[in-house]
């Protein structure tokens, strides 16, 4: 998956593009892609993914990653999926949806995902049963993401603008479990 090539947009490009991003829906988007992890440095893009409470993405790494953030190291709760911003994804990504599970996220969707928008406690409907819930903990860029999408794609995520955006994604936990496919409706439940 890391073999991909991305073209590593410049920070003028990117911003020229950051008015599309400000357009997303916000009450109700669409799920464009779900991607599983099931090892470090592999993705695989989804066609049906199933939501579960104690797992999060069934299949996904997420379950046996240690988390820093956590006493005992075990997997944080309130990072079980990130989520990000499919228009954001594609400006900095381009238009391959192979070059997007770069990013390392697992919902890719087209809605605001602003703090404005979707603070924390917020729940989305994803389809017809699952609920996700936004979580406090912050999505950061990492040194993956500036390799992957270029220095100026990851000094922007950090600005106090994108931090508010939630350009580099947000966190989120299982609330209902189900099954989730690309094109279903996410919406504020």
């Amino acid at each position: 998956m890391d073999t991909i090539a991305v073209r590593h947009r410049s920070l003028a490009e990117i911003l020229d593009g950051l008015d599309v991003v400000r357009q997303s829906p916000r009450d109700a988007g669409t799920l464009d892609l779900a991607v599983r992890r099931p090892a470090p440095g592999t993705r695989e893009v989804l066609a049906t993914a199933d939501l579960d409470l104690t797992g999060g993405l069934v299949g996904d790494d997420w379950i046996r990653r240690p988390s820093s953030r956590t006493p005992d190291h075990t997997p944080h709760p309130d990072m079980q999926l990130n989520v990000i911003n499919s228009r954001f994804t594609e400006l900095i990504a381009g238009p391959d949806r192979d070059a997007w599970a770069l990013a390392g996220d697992q919902l890719y969707v087209d809605l605001d995902l602003s703090v404005e928008a979707l603070p924390a406690g917020t729940r989305l409907a994803i389809g017809d049963q699952a609920v996700i819930e936004v979580t406090a903990e912050p999505h950061t860029g990492c040194a993956k993401f500036a390799a992957r999408f270029g220095r100026d794609a990851h000094k922007l995520v950090w600005t106090d603008e994108a931090k508010q955006l939630r350009l580099r994604g947000l966190n989120a936990r299982v609330i209902v479990a189900g099954t989730i496919r690309p094109g279903d409706v996410i919406r504020r439940s």
